[in-house]
């Protein structure tokens, strides 16, 4: 598994996470851009995630929502800006319990040989209200996205690669002939 870097200088309105997935670049894209993906590992692993909204255009919203086992949940939304594409993804992030506080996030996603640095960019409004997402223990919910990113990418190669070793695609699957 990669090991996810979370850097927040002293001073400046960003944190910057980076993290290398052994995936490519357009499959680690389709994990954050395709909603019925992005639900199987963004989040603390103990939350479930929901997507109320998924507009992944230019101008396009989003909004969705985690809920822990007690029921409590926890609210966020966006606007994406340009459209989402296996360079770079542009939004806004706003967590709906403290309305107001908006941080723009840049995710681009850069190959070196096979492998996919995902680099996040968060620009705050203000040094303070980068610190309040530090101290809102976001670190623990980046660590676990990671590490289940890692997971599907792993799963979702391995059934690609099953895919075409399929009858019909060139390559024998044990046993035939």
């Amino acid at each position: 598994m990669g090991k996810t870097q979370i850097t927040a200088e002293p001073g400046i309105p960003q944190i910057i996470i980076t993290r290398e997935f052994d995936a490519p670049p357009g499959l680690v894209f389709r994990a954050h851009a395709e909603p019925e993906l992005l639900v199987q590992w963004l989040g603390p692993r103990d939350l479930t995630l929901a997507i109320d909204r998924w507009e992944a255009r230019d101008g396009g919203t989003w909004r969705y929502v985690n809920t822990d086992a007690g029921g409590t949940t926890y609210g966020f939304h966006g606007v994406f800006h340009g459209d989402p594409s296996p360079q770079a993804i542009v939004q806004t992030f706003e967590f709906e319990g403290a309305p107001g506080h908006v941080a723009l996030q840049t995710v681009t996603f850069t190959e070196r040989g096979g492998r996919t640095l995902a680099r996040t960019v968060s620009a705050f409004q203000s040094v303070q209200d980068r610190d309040a997402m530090v101290a809102s223990g976001m670190e623990r919910g980046v660590r676990d996205s990671g590490d289940r990113l890692d997971e599907l990418l792993a799963k979702l190669q391995a059934s690609e690669s099953v895919a075409t070793r399929a009858p019909g695609h060139g390559a024998m699957l044990p046993g035939e002939s």
